[in-house]
């Protein structure tokens, strides 16, 4: 039989026939104009896990300095708050650039979250032997419940306290996570990828003359109740990522104030955390079990140069008070491999990871909060609040499927 080209294809088909098939990836439906999103099926009782993680924030932002215990020399890599994932490649950068002035032939790694396996292959890529020394690997550690989103300047540092030099410390690391990242991007398993990303202000649409339509909301990123003032660095990397657009009423599948459209980085972080642990372990990386309570024990390494990416367990092994708590939950609802947006809705942010739609209210700081036992009643009414945005006379686009 011969094969149809894709203009007859399109020529032949009915109007808006191919919508949705995987065939046309215009913007909008010619049909009916509206922008074709799949809905997300947000109902409590899909929710398949919750995770809270307690990011380790430091007022100051991160730790990078050095010192040395005994003959040991060990490069701190830790209290990234919100940002951990976003920048581990560059903070891994900084640090592995201090590991590496003595030439070492070994380097230890103490913890295997995202800033630990990050600044391992940095390391082995430098031309060293490299060994890991930690309780859990991921994806057993706290990394693993990230929201999995390049957040790069989320709960970094509060802007009165960090140093003025820091800002520009902070736009290094990024710019070369940024770059990093990038190289992950159409791998098997799809680790790192781009989605669409609408921020939603509710309400009724405003008129197409008003002033506040074409203005983008503020990042979901950043707990929008806070008496705390974190630093925002973002303007630094405007380059980087798309600016938002506004969504004509008449195109928007959703019925609100307003809408705008831009696209984001997301990290699918079972693939991801996967991808890092066999690249480690291929480059002859080596993992042991252990657990630090005193600098003592690390200075008894073999390795006379360590990196220290020990998160938020810092505050108890370097006695570092000024690591605080910051709670962060999460709830997965069941994968939709065709949803490939994220948004921005009424203090819920969402993620569209391939291991599970993330679902998290924004509208709470967790500042100073340690405890990491999951809150359902929170997890369902950030569903819930999602699901008020897919049901008429909000939801605009294709039927919700039941």
């Amino acid at each position: 039989m011969q094969s149809l080209s894709r203009r007859r294809l399109l020529q032949s088909a009915p109007p808006g026939a191919l919508f949705g098939s995987g065939l046309l990836s215009a913007c909008t439906s010619p049909a009916s104009g509206i922008i074709p999103l799949a809905p997300i099926r947000a109902r409590p009782d899909r929710i398949i896990d919750i995770a809270v993680c307690t990011r380790p924030f430091r007022a100051a932002g991160p730790r990078l300095d050095s010192e040395r215990i005994g003959d040991t020399l060990v490069v701190h890599n830790y209290g990234h708050g919100g940002s951990g994932w976003s920048l581990s490649w560059g903070s891994g950068t900084l640090a592995v650039r201090q590991a590496m002035q003595s030439s070492p032939r070994e380097i230890a790694v103490i913890g295997c979250g995202i800033l630990g396996l990050t600044a391992a292959i940095l390391a082995q890529r430098a031309g060293t032997r490299v060994t890991i020394y930690a309780a859990e690997q991921l994806p057993q550690t706290r990394s693993a419940r990230a929201t999995g989103a390049w957040t790069p300047d989320s709960r970094i540092a509060l802007d009165t306290v960090a140093s003025p030099g820091f800002a520009a410390t902070w736009e290094e690391m990024a710019r070369l996570s940024f770059k990093t990242h990038r190289t992950y991007l159409g791998l098997p398993g799809t680790p790192v990828e781009w989605t669409d990303y609408y921020s939603i202000a509710a309400g009724e649409p405003a008129p197409p003359s008003s002033p506040a339509s074409s203005t983008p909301p503020a990042s979901p990123a950043t707990p929008r109740a806070t008496p705390l003032h974190f630093a925002s660095y973002s303007r630094r990397i405007a380059d980087l990522t798309p600016r938002p657009s506004l969504v004509p009423p008449e195109a928007s599948p959703f019925q609100a104030k307003s809408v705008h459209r831009s696209a984001f980085m997301i990290f699918n972080i079972s693939d991801y955390g996967h991808t890092l642990l066999n690249d480690f372990f291929i480059a002859g990386g080596q993992y042991r079990h252990a657990e630090f309570a005193h600098p003592a024990q690390i200075a008894a390494l073999p390795q006379k140069v360590v990196i220290d990416c020990t998160g938020y367990g810092a505050r108890a092994l370097w006695r570092d008070d000024s690591v605080t708590p910051v709670r962060g939950q999460i709830a997965r609802l069941i994968p939709q491999p065709e949803v490939r947006y994220g948004l921005d809705y009424s203090h819920v942010y969402v993620v569209p990871r391939r291991d599970g739609i993330v679902v998290q209210a924004t509208d709470h700081s967790g500042y100073g909060i340690t405890t990491e036992t999951p809150d359902r009643v929170e997890a369902e009414q950030a569903v819930k609040t999602l699901a008020e945005l897919f049901a008429p006379p909000r939801w605009r686009g294709a039927p919700v499927v039941a």
